[in-house]
């Protein structure tokens, strides 16, 4: 049999230190690992009174949105033009030169932005419902969900002003924008009747916005 170690004044005082130390050592674990998760949870506070970047990013994101509406409008009136002078010198081939064209014959375009509503009547007789972003004398631009097939003949029936208007126009390649589909068309078919009326209004539409903002300010 093994005789048990003789308990002496010195192998206690060696114990109870070594206990001691140990005890020390665990609570200043303890005491750390305390510490990291209080630090751990007053990082999403203090995080949340942090300044945002959000009102930039917002800002960015509006002035992109502007920019690419005005680089759909600017493709969507070259486009329109294009189509129109290759129509144009296309018939010059058996017309007779016609006279010369000046800048005030030129037609000025208004931007409705939506605010005049357009009946599309397809070639299959469907009819769609769409918004009018611009607008003249030889085409314009329409907001729509769903693009049309290019170079496909619709009927256009809108109200603007005090008049209707009745027309029929090639659709042309369709622009992807930020608020839907931004397809352009022209004028293939607008009787003298529509046509002077269209831009009398047009014209009228333009001077009663002058009026409201002369008002507003």
């Amino acid at each position: 049999m093994s005789e048990t170690p003789e308990s002496t004044p010195a192998n206690e005082a060696a114990a109870e230190a070594l206990v001691q130390t140990k005890l020390d050592s665990r609570i200043e674990t303890d005491r750390v690992s305390a510490e990291t998760v209080d630090t751990q949870i007053e990082m999403p506070f203090e995080t949340v009174g942090m300044p945002t970047e959000a009102p930039a990013e917002l800002q960015s994101n509006t002035q992109g949105e502007l920019q690419t509406e005005t680089r759909v409008e600017a493709q969507a009136e070259t486009r329109v033009e294009t189509e129109n002078q290759q129509q144009t010198e296309k018939a010059a081939v058996t017309r007779p030169a016609p006279p010369a064209v000046t800048l005030t014959d030129r037609p000025f375009r208004v931007k409705l932005r939506g605010s005049v509503l357009v009946l599309i009547r397809l070639p299959n007789k469907r009819q769609l419902r769409a918004a009018l972003h611009q607008l003249s004398t030889t085409g314009g631009v329409i907001n729509l969900e769903k693009p049309l097939d290019e170079k496909i003949e619709v009927e256009l029936i809108f109200h603007i002003d005090r008049s209707t208007i009745h027309g029929k126009a090639q659709m042309l390649f369709p622009m992807w924008a930020t608020q839907g589909w931004m397809q352009p068309f022209r004028f293939v078919e607008l009787k003298d009747t529509d046509r002077n009326a269209l831009q009398e209004n047009l014209q009228s539409f333009i001077g009663n916005l002058g009026n409201g903002a002369s008002a507003a300010g």
